[in-house]
């Protein structure tokens, strides 16, 4: 579970979320405008940015913990990869989620490389597994940075954007993985797309203006989107499945 007690974010004097409290017991998709802070707000729970007030994990307050503790308890994937070494492998850069287990000085263990490559056949990516990263398609490389977050192996994962940019065959793929996912790790989806949060069926977190409003049952109810947009909406239809 994710505790936000009294949390607060500021950039260059403006600010981004305005006191907020909140538990997130289970799954959770974050929406708003551009600008909103959404991607700030999750940054702020993986204790990547600066805040006020206090968060914790599991009762844990996030800004006690190590890097690796912070890791083995949640990752989070980006909207688009970026990496220092773009000649690296997809196997090599995705057995790098098993860092946080990897003893100092050591090489990654069997294990590890065994996870690696399970987790690669599982997201029916294996037959990368020896291209370089600036090879692949912007769908291959979403789901590598997923395959990276699974080999860590953290109970919360969160994903900024996940189909940002992608077509729609790639973003089906991408969003069946999401709700997939749900079974067996805490899911926090930050999106602009509805249909995609439709399709997840989560509980919804509302930015505008520095407040956030929680809905337990999502963005489903047109009235609720047309008061939150300020556009009219048709029914969502869940066009993924």
């Amino acid at each position: 579970m994710i505790e936000l007690d009294s949390l607060s974010i500021s950039f260059e004097e403006k600010t981004i979320i305005k006191n907020l409290s909140l538990e997130i017991k289970n799954h959770l998709s974050i929406l708003g405008a551009n600008g909103s802070g959404k991607s700030t707000l999750a940054k702020a729970i993986c204790d990547l940015v600066s805040f006020e007030g206090e968060i914790k994990i599991d009762s844990k307050n996030i800004q006690s913990l190590n890097l690796k503790e912070k890791a083995q308890l949640i990752s989070y994937i980006p909207a688009k990869l970026e990496v220092y070494d773009e000649y690296i492998s997809v196997y090599e850069f995705v057995l790098l989620g098993r860092f946080p287990y990897k003893k100092s000085f050591y090489e990654y263990s069997t294990k590890d490389k065994y996870i690696t490559l399970k987790t690669l056949k599982f997201l029916n990516i294996e037959h990368l597994t020896n291209h370089s990263l600036r090879s692949l398609s912007s769908g291959e490389q979403q789901l590598t940075l997923i395959a990276q977050a699974l080999t860590q192996q953290s109970k919360i994962i969160i994903l900024d954007e996940p189909t940002a940019n992608l077509d729609p065959y790639n973003s089906k793929i991408i969003a069946q993985h999401i709700k997939g996912l749900k079974e067996y790790h805490q899911i926090i989806l930050i999106t602009h797309d509805l249909h995609l949060a439709s399709y997840v069926d989560s509980p919804a977190l509302f930015i505008k203006e520095g407040d956030a409003s929680y809905y337990k049952d999502g963005l489903s109810d047109d009235t609720i989107l047309k008061e939150l947009y300020g556009v009219a909406f048709n029914s969502l239809a869940v066009r993924y499945g």
